[in-house]
């Protein structure tokens, strides 16, 4: 028995039968050698590492102490696509450029040379340091990640763009878009061979990509600024190469040529238009501050006067435009509900309709914009680009959007104050399943949102349970209360008021809520 495992223990770590320790056994292992470098299939060029895969000797050493501080360990088969902390090579950019140039024509797994997570390429002439973490290991694993930082005595922002979190963010998303868009007017984001249908021996990668901005600023980690004022930008390289051989001309390119550029035209400050640097993060300042206002005001949401609303399209969030057909409808409050705030940044006073707390209503006829207001409002915690036209169209950082979601798993949710006595005794007040129907699923979404400490609730009847938003007289009448475990958000929307929940509601369909409603908005 003790042999026989001893044997299974070689064969799993290569070292068995008809030639496995130096490549595919007789003459293939010599080709395998000479190709790839290393023991065989298991070498440098293959796996990453230095010994082979298959080894007698691997097996010795595999086989030391752990005790025995000259013991190497044995290689570990490794997934290309997880992330790992690379080496740390590091020094000055032209050593860089010179190692890249060396590379030349090498097996693609030598371009873990070039990783240093930690003490970085330097390259004064440009004012920044490069650095590489974990170098992909095949020219079609997940693209290496790479960070610049771009000291603040180079990239020269001043103090006040970024002095608060609000506007550091509102910097850092600037350069972001910055960036992205000159990565695609370079094209810096086409891959080599793109479109060319090399198949495996052609030539690919080589494209450079940054996480794409969208309509919101946020807080992201693609550009952030540091509290000194260094820059730091982190990106993507999908490393060159021609089938499994390194194209370290193209990959000298693309770090002595291309990334300089792009450093030198989105990073630093004398690059931009400072204006419009100052017009972005002021903006979104002046966003956060209305924000910020709306409970000392009563409010927990408000939308400006003259706001574009609508969307493109479904899969599109950039504003409606005007065409030939039809001009966009803007937004118009009524004088009933007209609030302004004097903007501290922009000089200026800005007037739009303020939503008070308690039970709002939307009503209106079909295609009247009711969905198009909530769809704004459900988005207005996040601050927004300028231009936009929701970029003051804001809404209580607390607010939630409700909504059935059949199928949805729910774990130990107390749904009690709207589900009770369900057939065959099942409980309500630890309610799971791991598939929620429409009311189940929509009681449990409120209650885990009053658990996590929302205020406001933004529901749209389209997408909710009919039969957990209301029940007529004639359904009553025909199914007893004692015989029905949903208890009608209708009976319960009152009871949230009274302790501090404010509830945005679009109906369309059923007028019972105008008994419970503090204020009804007609469309």
């Amino acid at each position: 028995t003790i042999k026989r495992q001893a044997v299974n223990n070689t064969m799993r770590r290569g070292g068995g039968y008809s030639g496995r320790s130096g490549g595919r056994g007789g003459g293939r292992g010599d080709y395998y050698k000479n190709k790839y470098g290393g023991g065989g299939r298991g070498g440098r060029g293959r796996g990453g590492y230095n010994v082979g895969r298959g080894s007698v000797a691997n097996d010795t050493d595999a086989n030391k102490s752990s005790s025995d501080p000259t013991a190497e360990s044995a290689p570990r088969a490794y997934d290309p696509n997880v992330p790992r902390p690379g080496g740390d090579n590091g020094g000055m950019h032209a050593d860089f450029i010179n190692l890249l140039r060396r590379l030349d024509h090498k097996q693609y797994p030598a371009y873990h040379d070039i990783e240093s997570s930690s003490k970085g390429w330097v390259n004064d002439l440009e004012g920044y340091t490069l650095y590489i973490g974990r170098a992909q290991s095949d020219p079609f694993a997940k693209p290496t990640r790479c960070r610049i930082v771009v000291k603040n005595e180079t990239a020269k922002f001043p103090p006040l763009s970024y002095q608060n979190k609000v506007r550091s963010v509102a910097l850092g998303d600037f350069l972001n878009r910055k960036f992205y868009e000159c990565c695609k007017e370079m094209g810096a984001d086409v891959s080599e061979g793109s479109g060319q249908g090399g198949g495996w021996s052609g030539p690919k990668g080589g494209d450079i990509d940054i996480t794409k901005p969208t309509q919101h600023v946020i807080e992201q980690s693609a550009v952030t600024i540091l509290k000194n004022g260094d820059v730091c930008a982190q990106f993507t390289v999908s490393l060159p190469a021609r089938g499994r051989s390194i194209l370290g001309h193209k990959a000298v390119q693309i770090f002595d040529q291309t990334l300089p550029q792009l450093v030198q035209k989105t990073l630093l400050y004398n690059s931009l238009d400072a204006s419009a640097v100052t017009r972005h993060v002021l903006n979104v300042e002046d966003q956060e501050w209305v924000r910020s206002n709306l409970e000392i005001r009563g409010l927990v949401a408000f939308i400006p006067d003259g706001a574009i609303l609508p969307r493109k399209s479904g899969a599109d969030d950039r504003p409606m435009e005007d065409d030939d057909n039809q001009k966009v409808v803007r937004f118009h409050s009524p004088d009933t509900l007209r609030v302004s705030f004097d903007l501290p940044n922009m000089g200026k006073t800005l007037a739009g309709i303020g939503i008070r707390k308690g039970i709002t209503l939307i009503v209106g006829g079909g295609f009247h914009g009711k969905s198009t207001i909530l769809s704004a409002l459900q988005v207005g915690m996040y601050n927004k680009i300028p231009g936009d036209g929701r970029e003051f169209c804001v809404c209580s950082a607390n607010a939630v959007k409700i909504r059935a979601e059949d199928g949805r798993s729910v774990s130990e949710v107390n749904i009690t104050p709207f589900i009770n006595n369900l057939p065959f005794g099942k409980k309500t007040d630890c309610f799971t399943t791991a598939d929620a129907s429409g009311s189940t699923s929509q009681a449990t979404n409120i209650m885990e949102s009053l658990e996590m400490g929302a205020k406001t609730l933004l529901i749209d009847e389209d997408t909710c349970a009919t039969n957990f938003m209301i029940r007529d007289d004639k359904m009553m009448e025909l199914v007893h209360k004692d015989k029905e475990p949903i208890t009608p958000f209708l009976y319960k929307i009152k009871t949230l008021a009274q302790n501090g929940i404010s509830v945005i509601l679009v109906v369309g369909s059923c007028g019972d809520f105008f008994d419970v409603g503090d204020t009804t908005i007609l469309m």
